[in-house]
């Protein structure tokens, strides 16, 4: 991997497409309930970084696939870090939605 590739951050579009291909994945969008309303990926499940405990309350499978993004990339970081530290065993970044190409609800 180069250096500039390890900069570059996750690919979002990727992440949504693999998401979008692997039974029983959550996709998890940890921006404030007032930047999911402005736009977010459809089937993504809402949940703000600051409250991110709650996830044990939504997914009780710690195996479960879950994809994690926020608008830049840092936020999702941050939260996949936590969900790991909480047990989760498969918790992929994918980014931030600001680079998303697909089609998003408001």
């Amino acid at each position: 991997m180069r250096l500039v590739d390890f900069l570059k951050g996750p690919d979002i579009n990727q992440g949504v497409k693999e998401y979008s291909t692997t039974d029983g994945a959550v996709l998890l969008d940890v921006r404030t309930p007032d930047e999911y309303r402005q736009g977010h990926i459809p089937g993504s499940k809402n949940v703000p970084l600051q409250s991110i405990s709650k996830v044990a309350g939504m997914i009780d499978n710690n195996s479960t696939p879950i994809f994690v993004h926020c608008l830049s990339g840092a936020r999702s970081r941050q939260a996949a870090a936590i969900l790991k530290q909480m047990g989760y065993i498969n918790v992929k970044n994918i980014g931030g939605i600001s680079a998303y190409a697909g089609k998003v609800e408001r």
